[in-house]
């Protein structure tokens, strides 16, 4: 847990619990501010520690119906792998925002974190027949760490998932063709900056397109570039750093996720 959100005990709530609750809300003001939202929609999921949960999978989700500005650590939605609330809150959940995060969570042992986003750029680069270039710096870092998945439609259907598995193989980050982006991790932080280098990429892909042909990264260079990138790397935090940092802007935005 980030030294930067310092959790403190609520009364009735596990401490570690609490300590997750905070981190997630931090992270949906953090994709608020960063523009990544889209209106009510889209999802951050996070696996509650088996201290809390005795080893069941249980997880937190955004409420249906909240901007990701107005999510707190207290108004988290606690839900099973079938989507089902486990406490009284009165808001619902989404359930097209659950089923590409159930199949993972429930699939994927280190997933302990699944983020999704429709972003501009992502969703530009989505759409493109040639899907992610090897062009640019953040490309570069990503080498062998995308997956694709061709457009199903809205996901709400479970039959979906075990080709969305298929594809995802054991790639950290996906391309949802026509769709969105997506990524997993074994901390919150690790899955954040996987997703804002994917998100970086797209956004230089997209405005390098305006000035002609770009110039490629090798295979040879990119995977060099992929070893090399210290987010990666636990030694460095993998991502914490990055995260503790865009906690403290948003803490002096508005701190209110706190509650």
């Amino acid at each position: 847990m980030s030294a930067v959100l310092k959790p403190a005990a609520k009364p009735g709530v596990h401490p570690d619990e609490w300590a997750a609750r905070l981190e997630l809300a931090a992270c949906y003001r953090v994709f608020a501010m960063l523009g990544w939202t889209e209106m009510i929609y889209n999802h951050i999921t996070l696996r509650l520690p088996d201290s809390v949960t005795g080893g069941r999978k249980q997880f937190l989700i955004n409420p249906f119906g909240l901007h990701y500005g107005e999510v707190t650590a207290s108004n988290l939605l606690k839900i099973d792998l079938q989507g089902n609330k486990l406490d009284d809150s009165p808001w619902p959940v989404n359930p097209a925002g659950f089923t590409v995060h159930a199949a993972i969570h429930e699939n994927v042992p280190q997933a302990h974190c699944v983020m999704h986003t429709h972003t501009t750029s992502g969703l530009a680069v989505a759409c493109s027949q040639t899907g992610l270039a090897q062009n640019n710096f953040y490309s570069a870092q990503l080498h062998d760490m995308v997956a694709y998945h061709d457009f199903e439609g809205i996901t709400v259907h479970a039959d979906e998932a075990p080709r969305l598995l298929k594809n995802l193989g054991d790639k950290p980050v996906m391309i949802l063709r026509n769709h969105g982006l997506l990524s997993w991790g074994k901390t919150l932080p690790l899955a954040f900056v996987r997703l804002w280098t994917l998100q970086r990429a797209c956004d230089v892909q997209v405005a390098q397109a305006a000035l002609g042909p770009a110039l490629p990264v090798s295979e040879a260079v990119a995977r060099k570039t992929t070893g090399d990138a210290l987010q990666w790397d636990a030694r460095f935090g993998a991502g914490q750093d990055v995260f503790d940092a865009l906690t403290r802007q948003v803490d002096r935005i508005d701190p209110g996720y706190r509650n």
